[in-house]
């Protein structure tokens, strides 16, 4: 009996400890730092291994993508932000967090606009496009569900066509660049879903939008597995799409908007 009750004990601890650590990676997300003010940009801990996106997202694009472009872009971001806030005549919008500098960018002097706009909307759109994939081992068909597909339903008649017409716009996207679906709020606070597609690091933040998802179009992000076919990179993301991590970063971009609220009080 004392046997079966230490036994037991462990197994408890093991499964608490197993449901701590699974709460903690999905609320750690690479977003969250976004909102840091720092004199510092870290490159963010992807939410899975290199190799859990396999086979649709293939493990050397990953490293490749994740420690090299977008350390990248973090590297660049922090060189470009102490240059800024050095100055003799700082701008107050320098101290502020990244995300609040890109919802400012009009306001950037022109000397630094263009670095803070690249390797700032850079770092950002990198900390989004992780935050909404996970593996799907089991080759699974994922759907968003509840309120998320009311708005797709509402905003695009259905599922179906949302996607064919999120797919159609990556693969007409010339160059480099995103497309995005954004909550868009009007002025009593309702929402609406926008896509949209931006060239280079240009952020829907920027232009007064909340992203929930995105695809990264840029070469480097499936160059390496589907050379110069695109649209073989564009049906093999959605396998990866986690609807429960879209729906977490629209209740995410909620709170902040509350928090950002009571601060202005």
């Amino acid at each position: 009996m004392a046997k079966f009750s230490v036994s037991r004990r462990i197994a408890v601890a093991i499964f608490v400890y197993t449901v701590c650590f699974s709460v903690s990676l999905v609320y750690a997300l690479p977003y969250d730092d976004i909102t840091k003010t720092v004199d510092k940009y870290e490159l963010p801990n992807l939410p899975y291994g290199y190799g859990e996106l396999e086979p649709y997202i293939d493990e050397a694009t990953l490293r490749v993508h994740h420690l090299g472009h977008h350390a990248g872009y973090a590297s660049k971001l922090n060189a470009a932000l102490t240059k800024w806030r050095t100055e003799a005549d700082v701008d107050p919008v320098a101290s502020k967090s990244i995300l609040e500098i890109l919802q400012h960018l009009d306001q950037i002097p022109a000397t630094h606009k263009g670095p803070i706009r690249n390797f700032g909307g850079g770092y950002v759109n990198h900390n989004i496009y992780w935050s909404v994939m996970s593996s799907n081992p089991r080759n699974l068909t994922r759907l968003p569900e509840g309120e998320l597909l009311q708005l797709i339903n509402t905003h695009f008649g259905n599922y179906t066509t949302f996607k064919s017409t999120f797919t159609t716009q990556a693969n007409a996207l010339f160059g480099s660049g995103y497309v995005w679906l954004n909550v868009k709020l009007d002025s009593a606070g309702n929402e609406a879903l926008l896509m949209s597609s931006s060239v280079n690091q240009d952020s829907p933040i920027s232009d007064g939008l909340y992203p929930i998802l995105v695809i990264d179009v840029w070469e480097h992000a499936y160059y390496l597995k589907h050379q110069n076919k695109r649209a073989n990179h564009v049906e093999s993301w959605w396998k990866v799409v986690d609807w429960n991590r879209v729906q977490g970063l629209r209740s995410w971009w909620k709170k902040a908007l509350e928090e950002s609220k009571r601060e202005e009080l």
